[in-house]
């Protein structure tokens, strides 16, 4: 056993706080490489920073040899043991406090597409490049495919892709049928003999003269894509580099894997919405008729509806079942289904509509409430009865007025013994048209109640003379205005339903 003098001694505990105190979490603030010596990696790394020290070093990485052993010196020399074991255990603490630095910041990621964006920009300050590109292509097919850029506009990802397939680096990784995780190395690109001319030429105009690529597999998550690093100048990553960007890249893998499971289980459930949905909106003469529908990630029980009625009437219908999800999505199915069949049979009574719904929802879905909103229109009288169930009243948009329609207060389906309302019955004007809408659009805005009916009533009033003509302008301009900034597409619990009829 070596000796090592008390004066060179080294504090592990002191250490690590030596490393946070002296700012390395702010370097790695901004992406800097990695800038510890070549010497860093031994078999078993300490448990450092949250980071595990037991994970082997990946399949295509090989931890660096350790140093020859120097000669015996003095305690206090530079080459002393005590000295060499302390710069050791420095770069193993600087290294894992930057795996934990930039894992902590993969692990904040909830949307694929920002994933991906951080493991570009992670593992570019891990390998010293300044560019690169993900490409996202599952090995089970399902998708979703996508590339993903750093430092590359979209216009310079579609050069790459003109590359022939097996020429690029991705390519060779994404077609390996030996499931091997190796890298895809290339340190000087342009004087390469057997590089593919195209691919000569796009390097030349793009400006990189160098790759690294990896793999993005595990044995758990399966194939999920590669990852290329692109190099201005002839270069490739030391071992020391290879190693920590394999155990980043491992960790980026599950982390992936998880998102994508998400992504495809959200994708499902908003397809399932919408095949529940109408898939066009009908023809009726004297109406022009648009829809607008956003569905949360989880999906939601929002519905709208329109069904010519006999003597060339029309129904219109907007609701909204309690909860989310797919039982969620299964019950407004029923509902919407049911009111399509009460309204054919005595849909110019708004209120029998709504009460035989009512009962239908207390007998086959008794835990659950909806609000809804029914409406017997006559377009050719400009005539509507309608009819709410806890529901926000529609807004009348027209030249010379925007306000609300004054219906009464009611509780939603399913809250009360015995549901009932009376309808009310009102004329639109010539051009004028009517909005209907979920609570989604309110609730998604965050503000209270009083303040989202203000912000929506504003937005149709500051409709554009230009665009009044036109039910799906006008529904899009009251979206974006009320919910500006994305909010209209954000991720939400919320679903947002606007129908808008205008009546000639």
């Amino acid at each position: 056993m070596l000796d090592i003098p008390s004066s060179v001694r080294v504090d592990v505990e002191a250490l690590l706080a030596a490393q946070n105190h002296m700012g390395v979490c702010d370097a790695i603030e901004q992406y800097a490489p990695v800038g510890k010596p070549d010497t860093m990696t031994a078999p078993h790394f300490p448990k450092v920073a949250g980071i595990d020290s037991t994970v082997p070093p990946p399949a295509h990485t090989v931890a660096p040899a350790p140093p020859a052993p120097a000669p015996p010196s003095s305690p206090g020399a530079p080459g002393a043991p005590g000295a060499l074991i302390q710069d050791r255990l420095a770069g193993w603490v600087s290294d894992l406090t930057t795996l934990h630095e930039l894992t902590e910041r993969l692990a904040r990621t909830a949307v694929m597409d920002d994933a991906l964006h951080e493991v570009l920009r992670a593992g570019a300050a891990l390998v010293g490049a300044r560019r690169g590109l993900v490409v996202l292509e599952p090995a089970d097919g399902l998708g979703p495919d996508t590339t993903v850029g750093l430092g590359l506009a979209r216009a310079d990802l579609g050069h790459i892709e003109t590359v022939p397939r097996g020429a690029t680096s991705y390519g060779r990784i994404l077609d390996r049928t030996d499931g091997t995780g190796e890298p895809e190395v290339h340190a000087d690109l342009l004087s390469e003999d057997g590089l593919d001319p195209r691919h000569r030429e796009v390097a030349a105009r793009l400006g990189y003269a160098a790759s690294f690529a990896l793999p993005l597999a595990t044995q758990a998550a399966g194939r999920l894509g590669a990852a290329v690093w692109l190099y201005d100048e002839p270069a490739e990553p030391v071992e020391r580099q290879r190693h920590l960007v394999g155990l980043y890249t491992r960790y980026a893998t599950e982390h992936l894997a998880r998102l994508l499971e998400l992504e495809r289980a959200r994708t499902k459930s908003r397809t399932i919405a919408e095949e529940l949905l109408p898939p066009r909106l009908p023809r009726v003469a004297g109406v022009q008729l648009a829809a607008r529908h956003r569905t949360g990630p989880r999906g939601g029980g929002d519905w709208y509806d329109a069904l010519p009625l006999p003597e060339g009437a029309l129904g219109l219908t907007v609701g909204s079942v309690t909860g989310s999800g797919a039982s969620a999505v299964a019950a407004m199915g029923r509902l919407r289904a049911s009111l399509r069949a009460y309204a054919v049979m005595e849909g110019e009574d708004p209120v029998a509509v709504l009460s035989d719904l009512e009962l239908l929802l207390r007998l086959t879905e008794p835990a659950r409430s909806a609000t809804a909103l029914f409406a017997y229109c006559e377009p050719a009288l400009r005539k509507v009865v309608m009819a709410g169930a806890g529901h926000s009243p529609p807004l009348v948009i027209g030249e010379r007025r925007t306000e609300f329609v004054e219906t009464s207060l009611s509780a939603p389906l399913g809250m009360l013994a015995c549901w009932e309302a009376p309808s009310v019955e009102f004329s639109p004007e010539p051009g004028e048209t009517v909005l209907l809408y979920t609570d989604g659009l309110l609730h998604r805005t965050g503000d209270p109640m009083d303040r989202a009916f203000a912000r929506l009533h504003a937005a149709a009033a500051g409709v554009p003379r230009t665009i009044r003509d036109d039910p799906g302008a006008i529904a899009d301009h009251v979206l974006h205005t009320v919910l500006p900034d994305g909010l209209d597409a954000a991720d939400s619990d919320e679903d947002v339903v606007l129908l808008a009829a205008r009546f000639e």
